[in-house]
């Protein structure tokens, strides 16, 4: 029996504001499906590329946006084991959440923990699998290694030091000014790179290499790229791996291959909706993993804010205007 629910529909790419807010028909769920109540869905930057048309996976148009919709369960698909109705799930599904009710694939969601609220996981997702997949699987991270964090105070960049801080890693944070060291140290980090000391090439690496021993980091996460990647890269110890993540500062920075050869260092870069499709086993892992510390309270979800679904792009211009304390949570109308 197909249901109808609200819905933020993208007829054409272009400005956010453009889609409709409007009811939509969903069918049964399939094979390999689930229908879900949809309690939260996060606005993410990644959502205003899909709305212009920028982004690399787009679906075949009309169609709905909308990443990690967290929820219960109301349907399970013909051939679906390990899921009943009333499980409350996370869906890492690639569109559908900006809706009261959606369809998501069974292999990219994960059960929540009874401690575990859908509105935590919703501030969790998209920001902790990338972090977790950053420092575990392209970072190999290792007990004992030093992990420098850019962008420290960021979604990802908060989940890195959570994540790292869990694992026993030493934890040095770049901050903007010193003013946001409390912010990063109730993280979990260990100490601070204060981004606003003159002389950014030289002061990254002089900061880092006092907390290190003269060592280096080991590990440097960089969603910021820009002047911060270049002096962060003169901050990395020998083998040290550089995991990019994006380029919030604007420009795409380049790299002289010889450097890589001098600290025989390796630069890599992570696209988790990739891992989800090839690697969905290793992405099982890593969410069971991150809800069960969430559970334990080894790491938190951290801030929100609330919009009515229907405020969709209110949501994404506060985004990308930094207006939003934390994560920016859309909730679809109940009932």
């Amino acid at each position: 029996m197909n249901t109808t629910t609200k819905a933020v529909v993208i007829d054409d790419f272009g400005p956010i504001d453009a889609a409709n807010f409007r009811e939509i028909t969903l069918p049964e769920p399939g094979a390999g499906e689930l229908l879900i109540d949809v309690a939260f869905v996060p606005a993410n930057f990644v959502d205003t590329l899909v709305f212009t048309g920028k982004y690399q996976f787009l679906p075949e148009r009309p169609f709905t946006p909308g990443k990690g919709p967290t929820g219960t369960v109301v349907a399970v698909g013909p051939d679906v084991t390990g899921f009943e109705e009333g499980d409350r799930v996370l869906s890492m599904a690639e569109s559908g959440g900006y809706a009261g009710q959606a369809i998501v694939p069974v292999v990219n969601t994960y059960k929540l923990p009874g401690n575990v609220s859908c509105e935590d996981a919703a501030v969790l997702s998209l920001a902790f699998d990338t972090a977790w997949v950053s420092l575990f699987e392209r970072g190999r991270f290792a007990p004992g290694e030093t992990v420098l964090v850019l962008g420290a105070t960021g979604a990802v960049g908060n989940a890195a030091i959570q994540l790292a801080h869990a694992r026993g890693a030493k934890v040095i944070a770049a901050v903007s000014s010193p003013a946001r060291e409390a912010e990063v140290r109730a993280a979990g980090a260990d100490g601070i790179v204060d981004l606003s000391q003159p002389d950014l090439r030289n002061s990254v690496r002089e900061q880092v290499r006092a907390q290190t021993d003269g060592k280096g980091a080991d590990i440097v996460i960089d969603p910021i790229g820009g002047d911060i990647f270049d002096a962060a890269l003169r901050a990395v110890a020998w083998r040290g791996r550089v995991v990019v993540i994006g380029f919030a500062a604007g420009r795409i920075p380049e790299i002289k291959a010889n450097y890589l050869l001098l600290k025989n260092m390796e630069v890599s870069g992570i696209q988790v909706s990739d891992y989800r499709k090839r690697m969905p086993e290793l992405m099982q892992g890593a969410f069971a993993e991150i809800l069960s510390l969430a559970g334990e309270g080894k790491i938190t979800a951290g801030a929100r804010q609330h919009y009515p679904l229907d405020q969709w792009a209110q949501a994404l211009d506060d985004l990308l205007n930094r207006k939003v304390n934390g994560r920016a949570l859309l909730v679809p109308p109940q009932g």
